[in-house]
């Protein structure tokens, strides 16, 4: 799908020297990679304290080699 962006030049220059891709493209492209990897992060952190764990559960037991 073409689309036509307005970035900011110097954004792309510098996101360019950082990651070290070599076209406007891989740069957009790595960027949008990582904020969906961040968005869906943050979804997993916000799961944290909220899974119940079985207090009489002995996961010792279940590492025993018989």
């Amino acid at each position: 799908m073409a689309t036509n962006l307005a970035i900011d030049d110097n954004l792309i220059i510098e996101a360019q020297a950082i990651s070290g891709a070599k076209t406007k493209k891989a740069v957009v492209t790595e960027a949008l990679k990582e904020y969906i990897q961040r968005r869906k992060q943050s979804e997993i952190i916000s799961l944290f304290g909220t899974v119940d764990y079985d207090t009489d559960y002995d996961y010792k037991k279940t590492r025993s080699r018989q």
